[in-house]
């Protein structure tokens, strides 16, 4: 039985899935099903309930997760206690928001793998509500997000840079207050799934201003797009790592403006909290 086999089985028990499993831990889902009945036979008993047309755990495979979840961590962290650096190689799960990835998080991950050449990370991109449930369920190792989510006994949240809200438009647009330019132009909603979009609409209640929606985008850099093209106007946090594009629209500052709280969230039982650490310091320092 190897170590392979147990983080299989971890990670078909977390997505329920073989073909989820199987992206997770990089094979094929033909090849997570032979690791599962290779598991079976090291261990001489049926993990699945193969009656059904998804194999499923049978109680016995469930009872195994928490144990096989157990060896790999007393692994992952054996070398704690010996070396500073023990968590700095391998593989690493980042999810993180999408306003990070065209500038905070490529910049940090290059400065952090150019310092440990062990680490392989893995970047998920997602919305803040979505990357936290991933992250509790054991499918991320950290998750770089906003707002901080509810105080949880399990979670750590180190907050990053606090972005408060601006109004945005394009640099030929003609200079007016927020208020009257939000009223006179079409406004590019960002997504209420999103974390950044309830904050901005919340705003746009309290301050009893209408605005005429023409667009509802799903990411801050599909809002930023449509607006720098001329489109019309929205309410964004500014962006604390911004690429060329958002840096080149024009920010209105906003009356009782908003802020948008950045930040790494981590598992406290994680023995990947070395890296996490790590990469903190490194956003810090992009940052300062």
């Amino acid at each position: 039985m190897s170590l392979t086999l147990l983080r299989s089985l971890i990670a078909v028990a977390e997505t329920d899935s073989f073909a989820q499993a199987a992206a997770r831990v990089h094979v094929s889902q033909a090849a997570v099903g032979q690791q599962m009945r290779r598991l079976e036979d090291s261990l001489g008993v049926t993990l699945f309930d193969r009656d059904r047309k998804a194999p499923r755990l049978n109680p016995l495979g469930q009872a195994l997760v928490p144990k096989a979840q157990e060896i790999v961590q007393a692994y992952d962290s054996m070398l704690d206690d010996l070396t500073g650096d023990a968590q700095l190689f391998g593989e690493i799960t980042l999810g993180a928001v999408p306003s990070t990835l065209r500038g905070l998080v490529p910049r940090a991950v290059k400065r952090l793998v150019a310092a440990y050449p062990g680490l392989r990370i893995r970047v998920v991109p997602g919305l803040s509500d979505d990357l936290a449930e991933q992250l509790e369920r054991g499918a991320l190792d950290m998750a770089l997000l906003g707002p901080a989510p509810a105080r949880r006994s399990t979670l750590i949240w180190q907050p990053v840079a606090r972005e408060p809200f601006v109004l945005i438009s394009a640099p030929d647009l003609a200079e007016n207050t927020p208020e009257v330019m939000l009223a006179s132009h079409p406004y590019i909603r960002h997504t209420r799934r999103a974390a950044a979009g309830r904050i901005a609409d919340d705003w746009i209640t309290a301050q009893s201003v209408t605005v005429r929606i023409a667009m509802e985008m799903e990411t801050l850099e599909a809002v930023a797009s449509m607006v720098g093209h001329g489109l019309g106007v929205s309410v964004v946090p500014d962006i604390c790592a911004p690429d060329p594009a958002f840096q080149a629209l024009r920010k209105h500052k906003l009356s009782a403006a908003p802020i948008r709280e950045l930040g790494l969230l981590t598992r406290a039982d994680s023995p990947k909290r070395r890296v996490a650490d790590r990469l903190l310091e490194e956003v810090v320092a992009l940052l300062e």
